[in-house]
């Protein structure tokens, strides 16, 4: 939120510098942003006055004599502006001035004639009209005649000004607004406030005809309405004109303007309502029925549901409440006859409704945040007033004030000093909390070490009592005085990572190790990413938590696979131009308990991996798992999968651990790869290969006590096997048979696979390289050969495998 500086010392007298205040804001909670000097960028530009116009001759051309005070009364400077005089006062840019952009000045010849300098319109120093009078014409900037020549351009025309961007938190409704900063300054300084004026006087005049009626009082506690006639159209005053345009608005009209200057000045959005544009005298504020449509101001149309809050005219919508008006209600320079709207709006039915119809306004924003009644009545009174002042129409006694019944006073509890204290850990003096209490608009009636409280009506944050409390009073005290404690129950502890940590600490280490790149990715995506891989409308991974109010098209469920997410990073590196690469991620997945969701999800880890290029293939990311299993003591079998929509069935398998299945990886289904958005000549972009295991399942097999196993003292040895196996007989299955029949085998490598018409018809050769490891002595000759006569005989009993 922009603060102009020489607006906040309208309501408090501060005698420190910007840059002074800007460390107190942020002392006592608010950030300040940016610190905007609006004449930071100029330099050498001061008041000239033009004492000789010579037209140059052939050229559009004027050589002038200027007069700039100390830095010389008679320097030459050529302009094009066609509105130069003798005797004009205008900004002068001398030799090696600096403008808005980072423009810089220097002497040099002009049409060859020598020009010290540049004389400078309202445009060139960054001006419009609402900032300076005159700033928009064509031709140079005509100053008044009394501003001294010589003078920095930059008081006389404005630009000393200081603009606070503050940001302000959610819980801080009460401080979007230049009087709302305003209080927490005259706080913080210790200063008094000045409120701006609310008193206005209102006529006799009363429109029977006019009634105000709100059907929907839980999106809509507080209405008021005032009716103002014999409107007279004009042009806002330049003080009003400049504090817009200060922060960012620029001057429509007077009524127009009022409205945008009370949202701004005390944070109350504000409407009015064209009366003679209306069907009817009977305002009703309702939810919109499905369907029904509004033309906004800004010339949108919008089809509107239940869940969206109208102002109607008793038969169409006229206003999208808490957003925009209607462009049917706008105020002309015809307008005679206006309704006033100060309101409060339920602000999760306002940030639903912009965010449902993609319409973010001024409006939308403070009300999303929190408006409370207080600043509705006072956003009123000051509009009311501000009509009178400017004297644009005449306050009617036709006002309305519709109510949920909310209280009318702040919110009151009692407290103990000892109680703030106790929560800050620090002991503040009993004097200060109070003036720091008082200093903020608290009632406090003081009795020993209890404290009776009244909150101010507009700090609707404040709820908890002495929590709240504490948190006023060190923000106003200083957190430099707080000591740093342990709690209560704080106990000192060597530190270090959980189990779990550590756990998930070695499975990156494992995947990185095996030339993996961890990826984070959001945990949404699209129905349209589960369709990408061919999964079922039936299937468990399509029971998925909906988001009820998506930041994108594309992230509009919680994710049930990894696989998509990869996949999408896979792809949009292939784009890219980066043709090969290896990502994992570790991270939850969403399943939900039942539909609707009525409890929380589970919430499931999962390691997704995927590897893409011409050098990779099933056996690499296969290589990958066996040392991921190794790292954690676990030995995975695998067996075809089939059922994996997403995955080519004959390069894919399942991953078990124990005979559990726990994940599964291979190559991208083909069907799936065709409908990918990539160039199809590329060779890399078929060879993507996928897979997903179930962290929690996979760490169920963990041994607990698995410790680390030093490296045999004696080598192990090797034997390769040719086996002729029947063609449905997977590798698979050879190597858990292996395994089952030694308990001294480790590694088994499959080397070679033959076919051939000697072998048999449906059969095939598969070559083994079988590691035998020993125990705590060397392994004789005699013993592999036993080791190997006992696998021969288990495979063909329970295979019908032979040795070629």
């Amino acid at each position: 939120m922009k603060v102009p500086f020489s607006w906040l010392k309208e309501y408090v007298d501060i005698d420190i510098s910007a840059q002074e205040l800007e460390k107190r804001l942020f002392s006592c909670g608010f950030e300040v942003e940016e610190l905007i000097d609006l004449g930071a960028e100029i330099d050498r530009v001061v008041v000239g006055v033009v004492t000789e116009a010579v037209p140059q001759e052939g050229t559009h051309l004027h050589i002038c004599k200027v007069d700039c005070g100390e830095y010389g009364h008679d320097i030459q400077i050529s302009t094009g502006a066609p509105n130069v005089y003798v005797g004009m006062h205008t900004p002068a840019a001398l030799d090696g001035a600096t403008l808005p952009g980072g423009v810089h000045i220097k002497a040099k010849p002009l049409m060859g004639v020598e020009s010290n300098g540049m004389l400078c319109s309202g445009e060139e120093l960054g001006l419009n009209d609402d900032l300076f009078p005159g700033a928009e014409v064509y031709g140079l900037l005509d100053l008044p005649k009394d501003t001294v020549p010589g003078t920095d351009i930059r008081p006389v025309v404005g630009l000393d000004e200081v603009i606070f961007d503050i940001s302000i938190t959610a819980n801080r409704a009460d401080c979007q607004s230049i009087l709302g900063i305003a209080r927490e300054v005259a706080a913080v300084l210790g200063k008094p406030l000045k409120m701006p004026a609310t008193d206005y006087t209102v006529s006799d005049y009363t429109d029977p005809r006019l009634s105000i009626t709100v059907e929907a009082p839980d999106l809509c506690p507080r209405y008021l309405g005032h009716y103002v006639r014999n409107i007279t159209p004009g042009t806002s005053p330049r003080w009003m004109k400049r504090h817009l345009a200060l922060c960012g608005l620029r001057s429509i009209s007077n009524v127009v303007d009022i409205t945008n200057y009370v949202m701004l000045e005390i944070g109350q959005p504000m409407h009015a309502f064209d009366m003679s544009t209306l069907e009817s005298c009977q305002i009703i504020v309702r939810r919109a029925r499905n369907d029904e449509k509004i033309v906004t101001l800004d010339g949108k149309e919008f089809a509107l549901s239940e869940n969206n809050l109208v102002i109607c005219d008793g038969a169409k919508p006229v206003a999208l409440a808490g957003v925009m008006g209607g462009l049917n209600s706008e105020i002309t320079e015809n307008t005679t006859q206006l309704l006033f709207e100060s309101a409060k709006f339920a602000r999760d039915n306002i940030r639903k409704t912009s965010r449902s119809l993609g319409q973010s306004t001024d409006a939308s924003s403070h009300y999303e945040k929190g408006i409370s009644e207080y600043t509705t009545e006072l956003g009123m009174a000051r509009a009311l007033h501000l009509i009178q002042e400017l004297g644009c129409g005449e306050v009617t006694s036709s006002a309305f004030d519709v109510s949920a019944g909310a209280p009318r006073e702040g919110k009151h509890f009692t407290a103990t000093i000892s109680g703030i204290n106790a929560i800050l850990g620090i002991e503040v003096p009993a004097d200060t909390i109070v003036d720091i209490l008082t200093r903020l608009e608290f009632q406090i009636t003081r009795d020993g070490d209890k404290l009776d409280v009244i909150a101010p009506r507009y700090r609707e944050d404040i709820e908890v009592g002495e929590p709240d409390l504490a948190e006023e009073v060190i923000r106003e005290y200083g957190y430099e005085h707080i000591v740093p404690t342990f709690l209560k129950t704080a106990e000192v502890t060597s530190g270090g990572l959980t189990p779990d940590q550590k756990n998930r600490a070695k499975v990156k280490r494992t995947m990185c190790a095996q030339g993996f790149y961890e990826a984070e990715t959001l945990a949404f995506y699209a129905d349209a990413d589960l369709d990408a891989l061919h999964i079922a409308a039936d299937a468990p991974e399509r029971k998925v938590i909906r988001i009820l109010n998506p930041i994108s098209s594309n992230l509009t469920i919680m994710r049930t696979l990894l696989a998509p997410s990869l996949l999408n990073v896979a792809v949009e590196n292939l784009k890219r131009g980066n043709h090969e690469g290896r990502l994992f991620e570790l991270s939850n997945i969403y399943i939900p308990r039942q539909l609707p969701v009525t409890e929380l999800p589970e919430e499931r880890l999962h390691l997704g991996f995927t590897a893409f290029g011409d050098k990779e293939d099933f056996f690499s990311l296969k290589g990958a798992m066996e040392v991921l299993g190794r790292a954690f003591g676990l030995t995975f079998d695998y067996e075809r999968a089939t059922d994996v929509p997403w995955l080519h069935p004959g390069i894919s398998a399942h991953i078990l651990c124990n005979g559990k299945r726990i994940g599964c990886f291979g190559k991208l289904a083909n069907d799936v790869t065709a409908e990918l958005k990539l160039p199809k000549d590329s060779k890399n972009n078929q060879k993507i290969f996928l897979g997903e295991i179930d962290y929690v399942a996979m760490m169920e097999q963990v041994d607990p006590h698995f410790r680390y196993q030093p490296i045999p003292e004696f080598d192990t040895v090797q034997r390769d096997l040719a086996l002729v196996a029947n063609e449905e007989v997977t590798c698979g299955d050879i190597v858990k048979e292996i395994r089952k029949a030694c308990p001294r085998v480790g590694d088994v490598e499959l080397f070679d696979v033959y076919r051939g018409d000697q072998l048999g018809e449906g059969k095939k050769s598969m070559a083994f390289t079988v590691h035998f490891v020993p125990d705590n002595k060397a392994l004789s000759a005699e013993e592999v050969d036993r080791f190997v006569k006992k696998i021969l005989g288990n495979l063909k009993y329970c295979l019908s495998v032979e040795i070629r």
